[in-house]
């Protein structure tokens, strides 16, 4: 019982920091979103142009610069009350804050880290549920397991897509990538760029993540593989600003982990 509250809490927290940092840009990004911003809704509109009218004025008043900035506040507020420990109407509420914001941006702001989130509101909305129904306990595994084999399946499946790639198996794609980040291109004579080096960092992110799968097999194991995946995430905001990512899998790390101690 007591690694359960330990991996509630740790949920609890990280999902808090992740969605505040959330919260913060899309807060810096509201003036983008006014009706004469590069953003404004008046052109995503037309996404929703073939819904029936009740529907487009839903949106539309939702959409609206002063009810968007007062939504993005509460939601704010929804995120820091986690640090106290979540409840059915927080969870609720950042649940379908978090769909809202995905049609406003048309499926996905920044990629699957907004799916990753939209994964751990999941099993949090099925833990608070659930616990209406059954023992709050079965609740949360239930709400763990769910995260836990999501986050688990979503490195296994990008490790499994680079094991197809000819171009991460020989090495091509990483130099590739790097040249596109926040600080390329790569330097003519960086050792990225040399064709051992590139494949020997390659085949060690395929092999890391196929292997997603075994951390499920002890909790010792598990506590490894989220230390690597910790390193992986921080290089990946390091070299392409994306910190998005480190904070929503880094939030799913305390069901990996409980996952492996019920294995």
């Amino acid at each position: 019982m007591n690694g359960l509250l330990v991996a509630v809490r740790a949920l609890e927290c990280l999902t808090a920091v992740s969605l505040l940092v959330q919260c913060v840009e899309y807060l810096r990004l509201l003036p983008a979103q006014r009706d004469s911003g590069l953003w404004r809704w008046s052109v995503q509109r037309g996404d929703v142009v073939h819904a029936s009218a009740p529907v487009r004025r839903a949106f539309d008043w939702l959409y609206g610069e002063r009810v968007h900035r007062l939504h993005l506040m509460l939601r704010t507020a929804a995120a820091a009350s986690l640090f106290a420990g979540s409840s059915t109407t927080s969870v609720v509420l950042l649940f379908v804050g978090s769909v809202l914001i995905l049609i406003r941006w048309r499926g996905a702001f920044n990629g699957g880290s907004d799916f990753m989130t939209i994964v751990v509101l999941t099993g949090m909305l099925i833990a608070q549920l659930g616990q209406h129904l059954v023992d709050p306990a079965l609740a949360w595994k239930a709400g763990l397991g769910y995260i836990g084999l999501h986050s688990v399946t979503s490195y296994f499946i990008s490790g499994a897509i680079k094991l197809l790639s000819r171009e991460w198996r020989n090495g091509s794609a990483l130099p590739y990538f790097l040249d596109g980040g926040l600080y390329g291109p790569l330097a003519t004579g960086s050792r990225l760029r040399r064709r051992p080096v590139a494949i020997a960092c390659s085949w060690a992110f395929i092999l890391w993540e196929c292997a997603a799968p075994l951390a499920l097999a002890g909790p010792r194991i598990a506590l490894a593989y989220c230390a690597i995946a910790v390193i992986f995430h921080f290089l990946v905001f390091r070299y392409f600003g994306l910190n998005r990512f480190f904070w929503a899998w880094l939030a799913s790390h305390p069901a990996i982990i409980y996952c492996a101690t019920l294995l």
